[in-house]
């Protein structure tokens, strides 16, 4: 097998990645997550709880983790869907993708046999995660293998470790409508010319751009979310009243998180027999160049220089 994986203190199996330049990810089969991200430096970019409970079938907060909502509303994404709690395999058959045979990308599959739905439908469920120098790419498909056509909600939860939540802006989401989760899912137009963060927020904005820029002003870093076939994206924090009712998540970690996530929510993913839907989100790490105490969205969102 070219890429390592054991059993961690928690007694789950767990895939490392790494890549030459010195970058790694790991991976747990349980939940099919993604827990840590470390650049060649070996700095942390993902957030994972202080509290998070490892314990099955409690699902872990934090990392990247895949919310394959059946027949979802559009409630809080904190109401996270199946796949988090159950046990994914290796996939040894990731066509139509081209094979993973390297120390830096690992197939995981996940089958509807054996899952237990309130409406059972047949689909497989496979997700290919690779990293590359300064980058970190999920490939989530999800085929209809029922003889029924069904229709789901998707979203990869990208829990982003930051410096200080309060240094922290997004750029990209600017004029937007968004429902507000807070305010009993109404329907808003994003007014402000970044996002930046005072309070709780739970936010899904429509058709966003394939692009989005997290600025974490403190650590001199901008996360870039690029994404395809997830129109939506999902903005989350609980801030510190919310977060105390929260049982895994320490009391001051909402300081040190960001919920980033691509995601289809308002119209969810219709497939029929045989149909199969494929995602594409990549997470990417730049210095922040300043002007007037602001990244230039130009360059990162567009690519200018």
């Amino acid at each position: 097998m070219p890429f390592n994986i054991y059993h961690d203190k928690h007694g789950l199996p767990r895939i490392i990645l790494t890549e030459p330049k010195g970058s790694s990810a790991e991976v747990l089969l349980y939940g099919g997550q993604v827990v840590s991200w470390k650049n060649e430096r070996k700095e942390e970019l993902l957030f994972m709880s202080s509290k998070g409970n490892w314990k099955q079938p409690k699902a872990i907060r934090g990392g990247i983790s895949s919310c394959f909502l059946r027949f979802g509303d559009l409630g809080s994404l904190e109401q996270y869907g199946f796949t988090r709690n159950r046990m994914w395999s290796l996939d040894r058959d990731p066509s139509p993708l081209p094979p993973s045979d390297n120390q830096s990308s690992v197939d995981l599959i996940l089958k509807s046999t054996g899952v237990d739905l309130k409406t059972p439908r047949s689909f497989e469920f496979r997700l290919r995660i690779c990293i590359s120098p300064g980058k970190l790419i999920l490939i989530p498909r999800v085929r209809n293998t029922d003889n029924k056509a069904f229709s789901f909600t998707f979203a990869l939860c990208n829990y982003l470790s930051v410096s200080d939540i309060s240094e922290v802006r997004i750029e990209g989401l600017e004029t937007l409508d968004y429902f507000d989760n807070l305010m009993n899912r109404s329907r808003f137009t994003e007014q402000a010319d970044a996002i930046t963060f005072d309070g709780e927020i739970d936010r899904v904005y429509l058709r966003s751009p394939s692009k989005i820029a997290i600025i974490d002003h403190e650590k001199k870093r901008t996360f870039v979310l690029q994404k395809n076939a997830m129109p939506d994206a999902v903005v989350w924090n609980p801030w510190d009243r919310k977060g105390k009712t929260l049982p895994d998540l320490g009391v001051d970690d909402y300081k040190f998180m960001i919920c980033m996530n691509s995601a289809a929510i308002e119209n969810p993913i219709v497939l029929k027999p045989s149909e199969e839907w494929k995602g594409y989100q990549e997470i990417s790490t730049v210095s922040s160049s300043y002007c007037s105490g602001q990244l230039d969205p130009l360059k990162v969102l567009y690519g200018l220089h």
